[in-house]
Parts: C-alpha cells; structure tokens; sequence
C-alpha cells in the first residue's frame, strides 16, 4: 500500500510530466480554420507569449493556496474548493486564440488519460461568453468545465500575485493544497507542425 505522500507525488509527477511533454511536443495536427492558420503563419495580431517557459515555484514561495470561483460554461457554480485535494490544471484561454485551439486536443487527451489519478482540469475563458465557450469545446473535444471569466476577471485576478496572466494560453499547475503554481507554461508562437 503506497503512503498519502507517496501517492501526492505520484500524482504530480504524473501530471506534470504529461502537461510538460504535452505542451513541449508542440502540435499533433494543423487545424486548417483560419484562425490557427494565422497563427501559423505569424499573422495572427492577438497578443499571445511568443515563447515556451516552463517555471517551477519552490514549495516555500508558493504562498497561500489560490481560491478563485465563478460559473462554468455550462451554467454551474465552480469553487476552487470543490477541487481541493487534487492537483489541479488550471489552463486560461480563449476561442480565436490560434494557439488554444493548437493546444486543445492535447491537453484534453491528458486530462483523459489522468482523470482518475486525483488530477482536475479547469479552464478559464478570459474574452469570450458561455456560447462560444461551448461551441469551442465542441468542436476541439474538450469535455473539462472552463469557467467564464470575461465580464469579471475575478478568476485571473485571483492569480494575479502568483502568477500574472500575461498572454493566453497560460496553463499552471497547483499542488493538492490550493497553493500558488507549482508550474506555469505558454506554448510558443511558432510551433513546429507534425503531419
């Protein structure tokens, strides 16, 4: 029988290495819509991180644990609370950001494949309202909530002095106690494309 503490860092070494090789392969398949064509191109004009970090925060910097809430897309109450005790993937998005929809896929298969490994998946829709939040994770598969965080804020903001939201997408990682990120990443604007 494995110890609490071992299962912890099982857990989230699980997750961790998942997101990492996730995010770091860069892309499975171009999607041919517009706006991931333009980003591709390096057309696209949002503001999206024009590179891939990866940052780790020492357990004695993490701080408090982060508690944010809000409504997901489908219309349900969300408390941070309500994923305490399981590392937590906290992914902030948007629906014509080209390198969200390029992600999209990947991190739903990692969500797939660690659901029942004490992992939770939340995204955090920063622009754009629960109808294009669904149509979104319709099209690209995404069957994790993501709350709606447009006309508020208050779930970037929550974050805000751990770990300044800058540029979608932003994916961080909290540990099983809430705390501040214990990773955050930005995929890069100039991926390389596998066929």
């Amino acid at each position: 029988m494995s110890s609490p503490v071992r299962s912890r860092r099982g857990a989230w070494r699980i997750t961790a290495a998942a997101l990492a090789a996730v995010l770091a392969v860069g892309l499975s398949a171009c999607a041919p819509d517009p706006g991931t064509e333009a980003y591709l191109n390096g057309d696209q004009k949002a503001y999206t991180i024009d590179d891939f970090r990866w940052v780790e925060i020492p357990a004695d910097k993490r701080g408090e644990p982060v508690e944010f809430d809000g409504t997901t897309d489908q219309g349900e109450a969300f408390s941070s609370a309500d994923i305490l005790g399981d590392v937590a993937v906290v992914n902030f998005w948007y629906a014509t950001c080209g390198p969200c929809r390029i992600e999209a896929k990947d991190l739903e298969a990692v969500w797939q494949e660690h659901q029942d490994d004490g992992v939770a998946f939340i995204g955090v829709n920063i622009y754009d309202q629960a109808d294009t939040a669904r149509a979104f994770a319709e099209k690209y598969g995404v069957t994790y909530p993501s709350l709606i965080d447009a006309d508020t804020g208050e779930a970037k903001l929550a974050f805000a002095k751990v770990a300044p939201i800058q540029a979608p997408p932003t994916t961080l990682v909290l540990d099983k106690q809430g705390a501040s990120p214990r990773a955050s990443s930005a995929r890069s604007t100039r991926p390389s494309c596998r066929r």
